[in-house]
């Protein structure tokens, strides 16, 4: 069901905008790929910047590989006309990516012995943002191909 939109909702190809959450659940997605470049740029304390963020160095690599699918869907972005099937998919491999991290989050919570209200937070916040991707009827034309000019 698609519904009518201000002419300003549209850009000049014809497609509707992304809506500005939309990009705010990449970044969140993407928030280890975030700090590795903060830290990339910050020489001199990048690694106790990333120290601080991550004491484990494996929920750091885990933390990259779970952003890879944010990355690719900020390249897409600029490819929706071209690539319909593929920017049509990549709202549930961006759901799944972050499902599964509230997943690693929670589970690395059960192993730790202290309650970490940061750790629900980012749980809480991956689980919104999902929510938002699997419910947002203006993202979810954002996401219909045949809404946005193509096929």
């Amino acid at each position: 069901m698609s519904f009518n939109y201000s002419p300003d909702a549209y850009d000049n190809k014809g497609q509707l905008r992304l809506p500005v959450t939309f990009w705010l659940v990449l970044l969140v997605q993407a928030r280890t790929w975030v700090l590795f470049v903060m830290a990339g740029a910050s020489r001199q304390q990048g690694a106790s910047l990333l120290a601080l963020f991550y004491p484990d160095s494996q929920a750091f690599w885990l933390g990259l590989g779970l952003g890879v699918p944010a990355a690719l869907g900020l390249l897409l972005t600029g490819y929706r006309q071209r690539l319909p099937r593929l920017w049509q998919s990549w709202r549930y491999v961006l759901s799944i990516s972050l499902f599964a991290s509230a997943l690693l989050q929670g589970w690395w919570w059960q192993d730790d012995d202290s309650f970490s209200p940061a750790v629900a937070g980012l749980m809480a916040v991956d689980l919104l943002a999902m929510g938002y991707l699997l419910g947002n009827r203006r993202l979810r034309d954002v996401f219909n191909p045949r809404l946005n000019g193509a096929e």
